[in-house]
């Protein structure tokens, strides 16, 4: 898919971050938007952003992690614009925080939202895509899809699990028009943390003795600008790349896990330390702002 101009896109996880920029790129580029989020005040932010181009929108207010509501959200944006060419499962969460004092219902939460949600809503959208003589279904998993880490159990297993349906999704509808991508972001930075549920105890997270509004300070502001990443997933589109790996850290790591599967853990620091002084942390240029009103 080359030209994004004329489709329509569904993007979930529009409220903030990487999804907000997927959709202020793709308008400026002449696609139809339908944003998607479970929070009502910072969807309508990303619809302001989004006015600034002459282009349809429309804003459906959904939990990922409720089926149900995933289900009617076809019929929801097929009343709006008519047609869907490109899904983006962009939505996620964590629970940081070790397996054994995990609860269920947080793992459950995950689990809906990261991984089910993802599959329901490529279930639910992929009739309306393999209508179209060209189209694309985008799933975010991380780098956490490739690699894994302490305290991250609930995380690893949706984005492993992202991973894997849609490496067999691609697999399964190579030869129709329908590409299947998926997304392993390194650090970027975005409000998942905030919208997360962390250990609040120091030194019981993947941040070590930081408190929780430290983490969600330094992973939102030293992390890849979300609109360099969503620039990136777009070309990955366009150039029909199945897996689209976003910044240096993401390859980094891919390659240090394919030397060394076993020990991979021990490099870790030596690739973060130098990529947290190289990643491009501005926004890209000519964008519209952030509303003032935007919360976390």
């Amino acid at each position: 898919m080359r030209d994004f101009a004329g489709k329509t896109a569904v993007i979930t996880g529009a409220g903030s971050g990487m999804g907000r920029y997927l959709a202020v790129l793709l308008a400026r580029a002449g696609a139809n938007v339908a944003l998607c989020d479970v929070n009502e005040a910072t969807l309508a932010d990303t619809a302001t952003m989004v006015r600034t181009y002459n282009t349809g929108l429309s804003s459906h207010v959904v939990d990922m992690g409720d089926m149900q509501q995933i289900e009617a959200l076809p019929d929801a944006v097929i009343k709006q614009h008519g047609q869907v060419d490109l899904v983006f499962n962009n939505a996620g969460v964590t629970v940081a925080t070790d397996f054994a004092e995990m609860s269920e219902a947080d793992w459950d939460w995950v689990m809906n939202i990261n991984l089910n949600g993802v599959v329901k809503s490529s279930r639910v959208f992929l009739p309306f895509l393999q209508d179209r003589p060209e189209a694309a279904l985008v799933n975010t998993s991380s780098i956490f899809g490739m690699i894994a880490v302490a305290g991250q159990s609930v995380y690893h297993t949706t984005k492993f699990g992202v991973r894997g349906f849609s490496e067999s999704l691609a697999k399964e509808l190579k030869g129709s028009g329908v590409q299947v991508h998926c997304v392993h972001p390194g650090h970027i930075g975005t409000n998942i943390l905030a919208n997360s549920r962390l250990n609040e105890t120091p030194g019981s997270n993947l941040f070590g003795s930081m408190s929780k509004d430290q983490m969600i300070e330094f992973f939102r502001n030293q992390g890849m600008h979300p609109s360099r990443a969503a620039r990136i997933i777009l070309d990955g589109v366009r150039r029909r790349k199945r897996r689209i790996f976003i910044g240096n850290d993401a390859r980094l790591m891919d390659l240090v896990q394919r030397l060394t599967p076993m020990h991979y853990d021990r490099l870790l620091p030596l690739i973060n330390l130098p990529m947290l002084l190289l990643r491009n942390k501005r926004p890209l240029k000519d964008l519209p702002n952030e509303p003032a009103s935007q919360s976390d």
